[in-house]
């Protein structure tokens, strides 16, 4: 008899040697006293596979965390809660947990579970670009209302397409190329494309994603300026103007909307360009800086830091696959570390938000 997709698919994966750790070693030391998990991401890729087993009376807190995740059930059956509902799931369903939902996967005596878990940055579906088409790719995630079906069973036949793209991201981690960022980026817009057609009657049926994509629609015309005009400075002001709002309505619209604040996407998009700009052109570190507006290139290197896990020349001798391009990085090493001295401000100080902001730019702003 013909073994179905499912068993061979099993047969696949079994085959393989799998880093199954314990979950309660991993994850609990990462719960701070509020709930909140905060994952040891590569900065320069904020993207990780995880192999987890849960067994046992060492139950992992109730916690939430930022990012997002998928979860594929490996073996075995447990229970999850997220908020005050729990869902039953077994051998080939899958979970997708959106930012800030308290959640936990509760063991059962002398029963053992193993979950497969992604986890990411929506920043990596973005992956430098403004676009509403990026939004879209973020609806399963930014759209999940107390109702949310958060699980797939295996009979939607969509388990075993995502367990092969999750182990696909996990193949190519660590991203020490071009090409294996762009392969994690893909495999990560494939998935999210998965779930955005299985979730498409629910979000269709609850007006959701109409209301979600009028929205993405209203900041259309900021995306596509910032996409095109990434050297020019811009306040929330100009912001606001271009999507024809208020400053406060527009700050207020725009977290809803994606998620983040209007600074953090716009850092978050300009280091983005920066990464690709480092790896892909021969363009110095002081041209990139100015092409992205940032008042100075010591502040760009901070910014950078800040976001990547490391210096822009760091980054560029990392993954740039372009010679002349790393001897302009060794060129302008001197010139920013000088400049960096002189200013004197640490690290420390940019996380508070002491540090100067983007040229013309809007520090008063939370």
């Amino acid at each position: 008899m013909a073994k179905s997709s499912h068993q061979r698919e099993r047969q696949t994966t079994q085959s393989r040697r799998l880093p199954w750790k314990q979950a309660f070693d991993i994850l609990e030391k990462g719960i701070n006293a509020e709930g909140v998990h905060t994952y040891s991401f590569d900065p320069a890729l904020p993207i990780d596979v995880a192999f987890f087993v849960h067994a046992g009376r060492d139950n992992v807190r109730m916690n939430r965390h930022a990012y997002f995740e998928v979860i594929y059930v490996y073996g075995g059956a447990t229970d999850i809660q997220i908020l005050d509902r729990c869902f039953h799931v077994k051998q080939g369903d899958l979970m997708v947990v959106g930012p800030n939902l308290y959640h936990r996967v509760v063991n059962r005596p002398n029963i053992e579970v193993k979950l497969v878990s992604l986890n990411f940055d929506p920043n990596i579906v973005r992956n430098g670009g403004a676009s509403a088409d990026d939004e879209q790719y973020l609806l399963p995630f930014s759209c999940q209302s107390e109702q949310f079906p958060h699980e797939i069973p295996r009979s939607a036949n969509l388990s075993e397409p995502a367990l092969d793209l999750i182990l696909q991201i996990h193949d190519e981690l660590p991203a020490n190329s071009s090409l294996s960022r762009l392969a994690v980026t893909t495999y990560v817009k494939m998935l999210m494309l998965l779930l955005c057609k299985h979730y498409s009657n629910y979000l269709e049926s609850r007006k959701v994603l109409d209301h979600k994509q009028q929205n993405i629609q209203r900041l259309t015309p900021l995306f596509e300026f910032l996409d095109t005009h990434s050297e020019c400075p811009i306040q929330v002001a100009e912001a606001a103007r271009i999507c024809a709002m208020s400053s406060s309505h527009f700050m207020s619209f725009f977290k809803k909307t994606t998620g983040e604040s209007f600074i953090a996407y716009l850092n978050n998009f300009r280091i983005a360009k920066a990464q690709a700009l480092l790896t892909t052109t021969n363009d110095s570190i002081a041209e990139i800086s100015a092409q992205l507006a940032f008042c100075s290139q010591s502040y760009f290197g901070k910014v950078f830091h800040m976001l990547v896990g490391m210096t822009p020349l760091a980054y560029r001798g990392r993954f740039g696959n372009n010679t002349q391009a790393r001897a302009n990085a060794a060129k302008t090493f001197q010139v920013s570390s000088t400049a960096g001295l002189r200013d004197g401000i640490g690290s420390a100080g940019l996380a508070r938000g002491l540090l100067p902001p983007l040229r013309g730019s809007y520090s008063h702003v939370k």
